[in-house]
C-alpha cells in the first residue's frame, strides 16, 4: 500500500490516505469517560471483553480503564453495573463473578471436590 502524505488542508481531517480510504483513527482525539461509559466497561469486564477491545472502541489509554476498575474514577459504577448486568443478562448471573479479581479464588469447599487424592498412592 502507497501512503499519500501531505498538509490536513489538501487531505482534509486526515494526515494520511491509504488507497483512498482516510484513516481517522489515529488522528482521534481521546476520549473522556463518562460515568455510563465506566457502567459499560465493568459490563464489557464481566463479559470477557479485552481491555484492547475497549481501548480501540473509547479510544483512550489503557490506565483510564484501570482506573474505572479499581475504583479511582466513577467508584459508584461499579455497583450500577451490577444491577443493569443483572437485567440484562439474567441467565449469565450465575455464572459471573462480580469481584475485583478477573477469575474468582477457588473456594475451600470445592477444593475437596477435586479428584486430585485419586492420584496420592
Amino acid at each position: 500500500m502507497r501512503a499519500i502524505f501531505g498538509t490536513k488542508e489538501e487531505l482534509g481531517s486526515s494526515g494520511v490516505v491509504w488507497n483512498g480510504i482516510e484513516d481517522r483513527a489515529t488522528d482521534a482525539a481521546p476520549h473522556v469517560l463518562s460515568e455510563g461509559d465506566a457502567i459499560e466497561i465493568w459490563i464489557a469486564r464481566w463479559l470477557r471483553v479485552r481491555p484492547r477491545a475497549l481501548v480501540a472502541r473509547y479510544r483512550c489509554d489503557s490506565r483510564r480503564l484501570y482506573e474505572v476498575w479499581w475504583g479511582e474514577r466513577f467508584p459508584a459504577s461499579r455497583a450500577k453495573a451490577e444491577a443493569i448486568f443483572r437485567q440484562r443478562y439474567p441467565g449469565l448471573v450465575e455464572r459471573t463473578s462480580f469481584g475485583y479479581r478477573r477469575i474468582p479464588v477457588v473456594a475451600p469447599e470445592a477444593e475437596e471436590r477435586r479428584q486430585l487424592s485419586l492420584f496420592d498412592r
